[in-house]
């Protein structure tokens, strides 16, 4: 279906270590990393499309920005109900003849922007995830404002009929008030033991059923990219799929949980540390409020 022909991320300088959180609620740096697996988060100080550009801008860097006649973002912290991110992003990068729109799919949007991308016809296509979470989280909350960064990650993809491609998406609509925020100035809730049970069952079954969908064996994947929520929930995860955690391409001990964003900075990390390489198998699998779950299956 597609090719990925190169990865970006755009993270933040801005750090916020755990020692921060022991100053503003009752916690401290043990705690977060026993049962997080997070060390530090980043903030942004620029504006979530701002972030998008810096990432689109890195992958695009070698091209003609002409030639993208599509661009789609995933986010859950837009800046504005309209226009579109994909529009202050084509705008940023200069992109004119780019059709563009966004998806709101929560942890889980670069797994259905990916599906809805490798569903259309195009030359060059940008597929960006941007969070600032740091702006609707809760900083009184010790169970939720340890959890969550800033950052963005864009992929750019050309077709390729040849390809193997499978995915699997979905939503049980029964959770979805587990994880919100309201509109105009609402901050972040989360209840985390019930997104943990979604959580750790529906990762192991997302896969399953993405390579029944391709035709592939659990065991033929090189590597498995998930929504960087919580290290334990990755474990419990790779337990119940009975995959070794090696296999698992984990990045929330440096960004924490960054939404739509932690699979493609994952997915790039794998890429630049040279553990992903061409021709590997590789499985993104998300899930976050709604509560929607997605993965797609395809060889870099």
């Amino acid at each position: 279906m597609f090719k990925i022909k190169k990865t970006g991320v755009y993270i933040p300088e801005g750090i916020l270590d755990n020692e921060y959180f022991t100053k503003i609620v009752e916690t401290n740096d043990e705690w977060i990393r026993t049962r997080t697996g997070i060390k530090t988060r980043h903030i942004a100080e620029e504006k979530m499309y701002e972030m998008a550009g810096k990432a689109a801008r890195v992958v695009t860097a070698d091209i003609n920005v002409d030639d993208i006649d599509l661009i789609v973002v995933s986010t859950i912290t837009p800046e504005y109900y309209f226009p579109s991110t994909a529009c202050l992003v084509a705008k940023e990068i200069g992109a004119k003849n780019a059709r563009c729109f966004d998806v709101s799919a929560a942890c889980a949007g670069f797994n259905y922007a990916l599906d809805i991308v490798s569903r259309y016809n195009y030359k060059n296509a940008l597929v960006i995830s941007s969070e600032k979470l740091t702006g609707i989280v809760d900083y009184t909350d010790r169970t939720t404002c340890v959890l969550f960064g800033d950052g963005a990650a864009a992929v750019l993809l050309e077709p390729d009929s040849t390809a193997p491609y499978g995915s699997f998406l979905g939503a049980d609509a029964d959770g979805a008030m587990c994880i919100y925020a309201e509109q105009n100035g609402g901050k972040l809730i989360q209840n985390g033991k019930e997104v943990y049970k979604f959580a750790t069952k529906i990762l192991p079954l997302c896969v399953e059923k993405a390579c029944e969908n391709v035709g592939w064996s659990v065991s033929e994947i090189d590597w498995v990219i998930p929504h960087q929520a919580n290290l334990r929930i990755i474990e419990t995860a790779a337990k119940n799929l009975n995959v070794d955690l090696s296999k698992f391409i984990v990045t929330i001990e440096d960004y924490g949980n960054t939404s739509s964003s932690s699979i493609p900075i994952a997915l790039n990390e794998g890429i630049v540390s040279g553990r992903i390489k061409r021709g590997d198998k590789v499985c993104l699998v998300g899930f976050g409020s709604g509560l929607v779950y997605g993965a797609n299956l395809f060889v870099y």
